[in-house]
């Protein structure tokens, strides 16, 4: 099996890489040759290019051009024949700006390709190298661009148009049996003069729209995130909140922004090309995006209030279209948001509440430059005039530390519930595995849930693709998402997965946090997280809205060792059986008493000073070496 690894291209001067055979055959073409050498070293003064030529719209117009000069030529060294493919992507998708490559490793054997599609020369490019073996030099279209601004094809993927009668806007899914419970959850407010909760959604002060819209969507009455996070937001107040998954998030900060949108006559204009709009609301990662976006669709049904997604892997000239027929709410993952700031649809001028959804998650160190660059771009109000909202399961202390950028001084700690803590709802099992024996246990387990929906929550992407083969092989029907999949698989993989059609969805990361996907009765964790935040937030898939679910997590000694004495104290907290063996393991493993700090998220402001975990996040978010890509 090859083995592919990855590697930066480089600039260099303009010459391109060849396939040329040891045997030191030659080929000759209209411009150019390939000579005879040793080692297989050719050389090709003149040739032809590909290019792939895109249009801002986001459509393609591929197409192949003979240069006829050198730029489209050949050079090639090495001691064989290899292929690899090389892409780089600034098309701003939410996948981020990433330069990917990949080199060979069988014998030395080594090639390159590189796509263009900035509209003009595009050449075959080398930068990518076979085991023990030179870099091949790259070229770069004759100097008219850096090889870190070429572009794969566009993508043109189009997602299926919305359904726009009101029974599907207001769809929704029945609330549990333990929903009244929330009423005798724990709440802690921090800060300086917090207005007072609210007990029924008639004492929000919401317009006639709005209360409609909350009646039809089946909410009865606020939830305590909810009690809470609605007057101080409507107060004007920056919000830090921690709430347990499945408690109501969305909705608590939708609300009073929509109320306030429309207490002031705000409606979406079809007549700039430059929209500017009230409200910017990130999140994460695709999925959990559109839910907020169809959650900000229900609540904004009727009204003069228009919401717009983006978010990578769909075409961007579509999204541009939609943008321009009016927007004042904007919900966007990272990659896609910057890009169309930077393309100039998007206009911060009027922004006056940015909202981080999975806020630990958009502040830690893979996202934070990202959210540094969205508040520092032109025309962002200052964070004085501009009201902030976080909103998370978990708040690490080092990231309460860094959330201070974005935050005004007096911002209010909203804690709901075991602040950082599992939902009770959920019953958590843990099963001693080895390595070797996690299929055959899961495999057990799936036969007997039945067709009861379950996700499988596994480390790599590739894991992902194999389990899910090997359960449909055993016929359980299974399917897969995960950063590497296109997006129209990663939505019908969901679609199957809500339909039942396939009741076992395999996921990685990607599917870890805030997706709201009714009927999820069992969570497995075939591999843990390397850290305790990501359990919680896995876990919270099921349990949602009241009802009961159920976790079960694969325990391997050798690999989880280290999660044990924070799995105990999960477990403690949401009044769960603690196995013995996992007892043993806690107090016997190596020490884990700074893992604590990492989900007490409590107001970091009340002890006055930070522990200094810093060396701690650092190695909990080490990416894997099939790391997920979160956007």
């Amino acid at each position: 099996m090859d083995d592919w690894q990855e590697t930066e291209p480089s600039s260099g001067p303009v010459t391109n890489t060849s396939h040329a055979a040891s045997e030191g055959n030659s080929w000759n073409s209209d411009g150019g040759e390939f000579g005879k050498s040793r080692f297989g070293r050719g050389r090709g003064g003149r040739g032809g290019s590909f290019s792939s030529g895109g249009d801002e719209n986001g459509s393609d117009n591929d197409s192949w051009k003979n240069t006829g000069g050198e730029s489209g030529g050949f050079r090639g060294r090495g001691r064989g024949r290899g292929r690899g493919f090389g892409r780089s992507d600034t098309t701003g998708d939410d996948d981020g700006d990433r330069e990917n490559g990949f080199r060979g490793r069988r014998g030395n054997r080594g090639g390159g390709f590189r796509q263009g599609d900035q509209g003009g020369r595009g050449g075959f490019g080398g930068g990518y190298r076979g085991k023990e073996e030179d870099i091949f030099a790259q070229g770069d279209d004759s100097g008219e661009k850096d090889a870190s601004e070429a572009e794969r094809p566009r993508v043109t993927y189009v997602p299926p148009s919305l359904a726009e009668d009101e029974d599907s806007v207001f769809a929704h899914y029945e609330k549990g049996i333990n929903f009244d419970k929330y009423d005798d959850i724990m709440v802690d407010i921090s800060g300086t003069n917090p207005p007072e909760a609210i007990v029924t959604f008639d004492e929000a002060k919401l317009c006639e729209s709005l209360r409609k819209n909350i009646t039809k969507s089946g909410y009865a009455k606020p939830t305590p995130v909810q009690k809470h996070g609605i007057p101080i937001i409507s107060a004007g107040r920056d919000l830090m909140a921690c709430a347990q998954t499945g408690s109501g998030k969305t909705a608590a900060f939708l609300l009073p922004i929509l109320q306030q949108l429309m207490a002031e006559g705000v409606a979406a204009s079809r007549f700039s090309e430059l929209q500017e709009p009230e409200a910017i609301i990130v999140a994460p990662t695709r999925e959990l995006i559109c839910q907020i976006y169809l959650e900000a669709r229900k609540f904004a049904f009727g009204t003069c209030v228009r919401p717009v997604v983006v978010y990578g892997g769909v075409s961007t000239g579509h999204q541009m279209r939609e943008i321009e027929r009016g927007c004042n709410l904007l919900c966007g993952t990272p990659g896609r948001l910057l890009d169309m700031i930077g393309r100039g649809k998007v206009g911060l001028q009027k922004v006056r509440y940015f909202v981080l959804d999975e806020a630990d998650r958009m502040l830690d160190m893979g996202f934070e430059p990202d959210m540094r660059r969205v508040v520092g771009s032109p025309g962002m109000p200052s964070k004085e005039n501009r009201q902030t909202l976080m909103f998370s399961a978990t708040y690490p202390e080092d990231i309460q530390r860094m959330a201070a950028d974005f935050l005004k001084t007096d911002y209010l700690f909203l804690a709901v519930g075991v602040v950082g803590g599992a939902c009770s709802d959920v019953e958590q099992t843990f099963v001693e595995v080895t390595k070797f024996s996690k299929k055959e246990q899961l495999l057990d387990l799936l036969k007997t849930t039945g067709t009861e929906r379950t996700m499988v929550f596994v480390e790599t992407k590739r894991q992902a693709d194999f389990i899910a083969t090997l359960m449909c092989q055993e016929n359980v029907p299974s399917t897969s998402i995960h950063g590497d999949r296109e997006q129209r698989e990663r939505e019908l993989a969901l679609m199957d997965f809500r339909s039942g059609k396939c009741p076992v969805l395999i996921a990685t990361s990607v599917a870890a946090r805030g997706l709201d996907i009714p009927d999820v009765q069992h969570v497995v964790n075939f591999d843990l997280p390397n850290n305790i935040d990501e359990y919680v937030h896995r876990i919270g898939r099921t349990g949602c809205c009241g009802n009961t679910g159920r976790a079960v997590s694969f325990f391997d000694p050798d690999a989880d060792g280290q999660l044990a004495q924070s799995l105990v104290t999960i477990l403690s907290k949401a009044q769960q059986v603690v196995p013995p063996w996992l007892e043993e393991y806690a107090f016997s493993g190596p020490s884990s008493s700074d893992v604590k700090s990492s989900f007490a998220s409590t107001d970091s402001r009340k002890g006055g000073s930070f522990q200094d975990n810093t060396v701690k996040r650092q190695v909990a978010a080490a990416p894997a070496a099939d790391e997920e890509e979160w956007e």
